[in-house]
Order: C-alpha cells, then structure tokens, then sequence
C-alpha cells in the first residue's frame, strides 16, 4: 500500500547531497483553505464512502463523485437482486462476493481483480475510486473500500483495520463475532497469523493497536485522508504534507503511519533547503540554520512517536 521513506539519521549528511531545489515557504502561509476542507471530513459527519469521494476530489478535481454514487447505487441494486429481497446478512456477503469477484452476466464478465502491476496503489491514480470503478483493477487501498462501500450499502457491519502497507475489513456477523475480510482476494475470511506472516509486525505494534484493530469512524476517516498527504509529498508540496498531517493527528494520534510521513515532509524540506547548497556547516546562513534545526528536530519527534507505537522500518517487508 504504502512505501516508507527512509529516517534521516544525522543533519549534517545532507549538506553533501547533489541535487539543489528551491527555498521552502513558512508553514503558516500555505494550505490553510485545505486544512479547512480536511477538518470538514472530520466534522461533517459523512460516511466513509463521501470520504472517499471528497478525498479523491481534491486530489484530482476531475474525478465526478456523482457518477461513482449512481454506479454503486446500480451495482447495489444488482447485489440485492441477486441475493433476494429477504436475504440475510450471510447471503448478501455471499451476493456481495460474488457479484464483484466472479465473472456473470451480473458485472458483464468483468470481475474486479487486483492489479498486479501496482498493488500497493504506487500510482497515485490507480488510489482514486472513480479509476477503479473504470478499470476494475484494484489495490489494497481501492479494493477494501469499495468493499465496505457497498456492504454498508447493504446494510452489513463492516469497517477498516490496517495491517502494515495494507488496508482490509472487519466484518461483525449477525452472532457478533468479528472477521477479517480480504478484499484482494475474493472478500474472504482470513486469520489475523495471515496478516503477521505475510505483513510483518512487532508484538508491540499489534498490543498497542497499531495493527489488526477494527478502526473507529474518526480513525477510519484519518486512514482515508491519509492519501492527501502521500499525493503531497509525491507532488514535492511538503509543507502542504505536514499541515495535512498535523489535522489528520489531531483526530488520530496514534496514527503510527502518518508521523511516519510527517516525519519524511520534514526530511525532504531539509533536502531541499540545504542539498547542494553549502559545503561547510559554517556557510549556512543563521536563519537557514535556526529552521533546519527545528525540522530536523521535528523529524526526530515524528519517528519517535512512531516508534513508540511498535512501528518498524522493516513493518510490511517480506522476511
């Protein structure tokens, strides 16, 4: 789902780095209009699938959130068709399953598979709904959330959990037991050890909920809005990254992967402000110091808070 930019380890590695970029701009000028329209995801009481849609809106403006809802309105229609007016919860999962994953008349022969060529969503166009819903070919960030779209459509109890780089479901059944749901692969049960075999964790991380928990609303809401900031910093928009990020922690502080990604704007507005541009330590103009020295100790902060909650730089890697 997610690459994790590497920690920076000492200020003074990066005045030898070769490529010089522009000076950055004080935070408090920029993003202001989108911390408010981020604040509005939290505040506004909207269901996941409107997050998902306002989200990808503002990552591109020409997505049409009207036409993504009238599709899952008809293809929830479909669902409910096939599973029968009265069906209980366990037939519209198996409708549910069905009618995205195996090949009918029902979604004209075209199931929605994972996409093998960028599964992890690297593509920042391959993370929007709308391009899903086009293509059919998903990733672990597309595929849960459509998922869960249309079981809270249905009426199903559904809602995300993370495991490292990854995104999955959390079904409750009518007896309120609690299953894990792989949307990547055909919507079915799948064991927590899954998850800890293919996804490394620390015990740590999964103690303290990092990993594997049901997400509440509020935290569910931050997961989704965390795509903002990734299409920040993959943009070069750092500043805009860490202002995103900071509204986004203050609904989900223990939000492990997001002072990861605070943690890397901050080293990249270092890169920025001092690659290429001094030999010396002591050619570094006061001002310039004084501001690289609160990134970088704000770097420091963001991982450190990261790392208290079990996180790993190694979190997700095959072993």
């Amino acid at each position: 789902m997610w690459n994790m930019m590497p920690r920076l380890a000492l200020l003074i590695a990066l005045i030898w780095l070769s490529v010089a970029q522009a000076h950055s701009k004080p935070l408090h000028q920029t993003g202001a209009p989108e911390r408010a329209a981020v604040e509005n995801l939290f505040t506004q009481q909207l269901d996941l699938l409107e997050v998902k849609l306002a989200v990808d809106q503002i990552v591109d403006p020409t997505t049409d959130p009207a036409f993504s809802r009238a599709t899952l309105d008809r293809m929830t229609a479909d669902i409910v068709r096939t599973a029968g007016e009265n069906a209980g919860n366990a037939q519209k999962l198996q409708a549910l399953r069905r009618y995205l994953y195996e090949s009918g008349e029902w979604n004209d022969h075209r199931p929605f598979t994972y996409d093998l060529a960028d599964p992890l969503g690297e593509n920042p166009a391959n993370r929007l709904l709308q391009r899903y819903l086009d293509t059919r070919q998903g990733n672990c960030i597309t595929m849960p959330i459509l998922f869960l779209a249309l079981g809270h459509r249905l009426g199903l109890k559904m809602t995300l959990a993370q495991a490292p780089l990854h995104v999955f479901i959390k079904y409750t059944d009518d007896a309120g037991s609690i299953w894990n749901l792989e949307a990547t692969s055909g919507g079915g049960f799948t064991r927590d050890l899954w998850y800890r075999q293919k996804l490394p964790m620390s015990d740590d991380a999964v103690a303290k909920g990092t990993y594997l928990r049901e997400l509440a609303h509020e935290e569910a809401v931050a997961l989704i809005a965390s795509f903002m900031v990734e299409h920040h910093l993959a943009e070069g928009r750092f500043e805009k990254a860490i202002s995103t990020a900071d509204v986004i922690l203050q609904h989900y502080p223990d939000f492990a992967y997001m002072h990861v990604k605070k943690g890397s704007a901050y080293r990249a507005l270092l890169q920025r402000e001092l690659a290429g541009r001094y030999t010396r330590t002591s050619d570094i103009p006061p001002d310039v110091k004084v501001r690289a020295d609160r990134w970088y100790q704000e770097n420091l902060t963001a991982f450190a808070k990261a790392e208290a909650l079990g996180w790993r730089p190694e979190d997700g890697q095959a072993p």
